[in-house]
């Protein structure tokens, strides 16, 4: 991969697994209007920001709320997930992503956030990432959710790469249209079966470090 400058990472579910407090929180969610989030469900909810999550939630459920109670639920999900990111150590990253970054660092490749989060700054200080990062881009910064390319196209602005010499890290199917749609190289991190789209797909950092 020695063509690339700048490598791209989603934040959950490739760095940190903080999907699965997502999914313990918008659960409580679901379960006041009777409905329950399966992992399977959940699959579309990944890359996805906070206010499209929860009007894809409450349509699964079959209601509409007015515009101060969706304001209301989507505050209250984003403070019960914050209880579990407050609680993130530095153990919780991902197997073989932090070696991964720093060999990537030493070969002078940039690094690079592209997160729907607006929590992202937060996490990589708790697990002790930020560092090295020299792009950040969240929730905080985009208008358009992914599929949508903006994050990632943003990143590539701000560091001053070209689409096409950025290779994005993913382990959401819209996260890697994102990339596709970005002009950029996609490597899904997960299942084959769901990421159908992607450049290339690995079980986790560990596999990428063999090949990368």
């Amino acid at each position: 991969m020695k063509d690339f400058e700048t490598y791209i990472f989603d934040l959950d579910g490739v760095i940190v697994d903080t999907a699965k407090y997502h999914f313990l929180s918008w659960k409580k969610i679901g379960n006041e209007f009777g409905f329950e989030l399966t992992h399977e469900l959940n699959e579309q909810l990944k890359g996805v920001s906070r206010t499209d999550s929860l009007k894809k939630i409450l349509n699964w459920a079959g209601v509409s709320v007015s515009a101060e109670k969706f304001e209301e639920l989507a505050t209250r999900k984003n403070a019960d997930y914050l209880l579990y990111v407050e609680k993130m150590e530095e153990n919780e990253v991902l197997p073989g992503v932090k070696s991964f970054i720093e060999k990537a660092k030493k070969e002078n490749i940039k690094i690079a956030l592209g997160s729907a989060s607006k929590n992202a700054r937060l996490i990589l200080e708790k697990i002790g990432l930020i560092s090295y990062f020299d792009a950040i881009i969240d929730g905080n910064d985009v208008s358009k959710a992914k599929p949508d390319p903006e994050v990632f196209i943003l990143a590539a602005q701000k560091l001053g790469i070209p689409n096409e010499n950025c290779v994005v890290f993913e382990d959401a199917e819209a996260g890697i249209q994102a990339a596709k749609s970005a002009g950029m190289k996609a490597i899904g991190i997960g299942s084959p079966d769901i990421l159908k789209q992607a450049d290339s797909v690995f079980s986790d950092f560990l596999q990428v470090n063999k090949y990368f």
